[in-house]
Formats: structure tokens, C-alpha cells, sequence
């Protein structure tokens, strides 16, 4: 198949019709480096009409049609070949029916070969995070869901030394592997991991923190999400001056990629009112404990509060 001034409007249904017969699919379009403009950009090359569109409007395609787009082979001037490879729903972590529920997200899991901070989509909006909650003059640092530690090796790559050593970090998660993981990583006395149930988060007696951060957690389905939220703004932030990052998924991981858009129970599309459903309740309920609240990200939402001081 060749495109040339075909709109996206026919594109679409006929690389869906081949998708549904075939696991991959290739066409030659306009090479994108030759594009001026803005997608859909009328060019007369060589006498013949093209409709330029650039390398992120094809992978912006490839995504949505559950696709992965495979390097761009140059064909006939002043074409390129693309080709999208359907991606292996089946090898997807979300599917994982472990009969241990508790480690679904442990060290054998599929969940553990996801690297959430090699995404520049995932770790550009964390990173951002951590500088609006002023990060550097945090003293104690809770993660609830805190698996491997990734978020903690971002934080410790963030400071010098002198400041990381002031600080006390904590990471639980219910995953006895991965937390046994994580000591591994940080063999480091101001760090430390419980293999716990949060819900129980009491029975650690862990007193107060300057730094919350949960990434895609507090949402699990074992978790009372409203309440418990609630519960630990009041009982384990510093009431004086404390902040938070909680990240909320707005995509799945599927045949190693990661895909936007949230999936709701029951419906085959995105569909992210849940999604903005409990972001818009934390965000509430956060300013009226005058936190000043901003939200930011793509494929993972990142609420970040910081306590307005008086």
C-alpha cells in the first residue's frame, strides 16, 4: 500500500481491515523529513500531490491501533516504508493471574521487566515532580507501593550526598521479593523497607513524613481508596510543612510498550472517568488542607502538593 494524499480519515479503516487479517502491515507515505508544516500539509513533489505528516503522527497511529511501529525502511524517492507489528496482548502483566496475589508484581512477575523510569514520557514528569516539592529539603521520604525503589534511585541521583544522607526514606509494598530486591539496592542505614500490608500501615508506627509518593498503589482494588487516602494525609504528613507525589496510570503496558489512554472494567476503549474521578477528589480534598496542587503528565497522571505555608 502506498499513501500519498489519502487523508487519515481513509488510512485508518484500511490499516485496520489489514490488522485484523495479519500481524503486521506495511505501506510506503511521504518520507516525514520532507514534510513542512503541520500534519496533513498539502506537497507537490516531482508533479504528484503528497500529504505530509511527521514520525510522531505515525507512532501516534501505531499506539492507537495497539500497534509497534519498526524502524522506517527509505524506499522509492520520496517515500518511506513503515511497518506496525501488533502488539502481544497475552504478554501483558495486566493479564497475570498468579495464584500468590501478593506477588504479582514480585521478581518473577512480568510486571518486574518493566522499567517505568526508562519511559521519557514516566520519568520527565517524576523528575519534575520532585523539584516542585522542593525535594532537597525533605528530611523523611514515605513510598507506598515502593517495589524495587526505582523512585528512590531517582531521588538519590537528584541530591549530592550530604543531602541524601540527611534524609530517611521508607518503602513498603505487600511483594516480599521485590522488597528484598530493593534492601539489595540499598544497603544504605538511612533507608528502609517493610514487606507489609498498607492497609495495616499503623502497625508499623512509623510516625510522621515530610514526603509521600505513591506511584499507580493507592488505586489497587484492595485498597478503600477515598478513606484510606484521607487517612494518611491526616495521621502521617507533618501538618506543618509536607508534600505529595501520587501517580496515577493513564496507560497499560502491553508487548513491551506502553500505551496510552486508562482502561476501565467492561469497556474496550480508553475510558478515564474513574481516572479523573480520583484525581479531581485528591486534588479537593488536598486545598481544602491548603495544599497548593498542580497536575501534570501524559500516560501517567503526577499530582504534586505542596503544604502552602503561612
Amino acid at each position: 500500500m502506498t499513501f500519498s494524499s489519502q487523508s487519515m480519515i481513509d488510512i485508518i479503516p484500511l490499516l485496520k481491515k489489514e490488522l485484523a487479517k495479519h500481524d503486521r502491515v506495511s505501506f510506503s507515505v511521504l518520507n516525514p523529513d520532507l514534510g513542512e508544516g503541520y500534519a496533513g500539509n498539502l506537497m507537490l513533489i516531482d508533479g504528484k500531490s503528497y500529504l505530509s505528516r511527521s514520525l510522531k503522527s505515525w507512532m501516534d497511529l501505531a499506539e492507537l491501533l495497539k500497534c509497534k511501529m519498526l524502524l522506517p525502511k527509505e524506499s522509492q524517492y520520496p517515500l518511506v516504508e513503515l511497518h506496525f507489528k501488533k502488539l502481544e496482548a497475552a504478554s501483558s502483566f495486566h493479564l497475570d493471574t498468579l495464584s500468590n496475589k501478593k506477588e504479582k508484581y514480585g521478581v518473577t512477575s512480568k510486571f518486574f521487566t518493566i522499567h517505568k523510569m526508562e519511559e521519557p514520557a514516566f520519568i520527565y514528569y517524576y523528575q519534575q515532580a520532585l523539584k516542585n516539592v522542593t525535594l532537597e529539603k525533605r528530611r523523611r521520604i514515605l513510598d507506598l507501593g515502593v517495589n524495587r525503589g526505582d523512585e528512590f534511585e531517582v531521588i538519590k541521583k537528584n541530591l549530592n550526598i550530604h543531602q541524601y544522607d540527611k534524609m530517611e526514606l521508607v518503602g513498603i509494598d505487600h511483594s516480599a521479593t521485590a522488597i528484598e530486591y530493593a534492601q539489595g539496592r540499598f544497603p544504605e542505614e538511612n533507608v528502609s523497607f517493610h514487606a507489609f500490608d498498607i492497609n495495616k500501615l499503623d502497625d508499623l508506627d512509623l510516625g510522621t513524613f515530610d514526603l509521600l509518593i505513591s506511584i499507580g498503589t493507592l488505586q489497587s482494588p484492595e485498597i478503600d481508596f477515598k478513606p484510606f487516602f484521607m487517612k494518611v494525609v491526616q495521621e502521617y504528613l507533618n501538618k506543618n510543612d509536607a508534600a505529595l507525589i501520587l501517580g496515577f496510570p493513564n496507560s497499560r503496558w502491553i508487548g513491551g510498550e506502553m500505551v496510552y489512554g486508562a482502561k476501565a472494567p467492561n469497556y474496550a476503549m480508553s475510558e478515564m472517568s474513574l481516572l479523573f474521578n480520583d484525581v479531581i477528589f485528591c486534588k479537593k480534598y488536598l486545598q481544602q488542607k491548603k495544599y497548593r496542587v498542580t497536575i501534570t503528565g501524559k500516560h501517567y497522571l503526577f499530582l504534586t502538593a505542596t503544604k502552602i505555608v503561612s
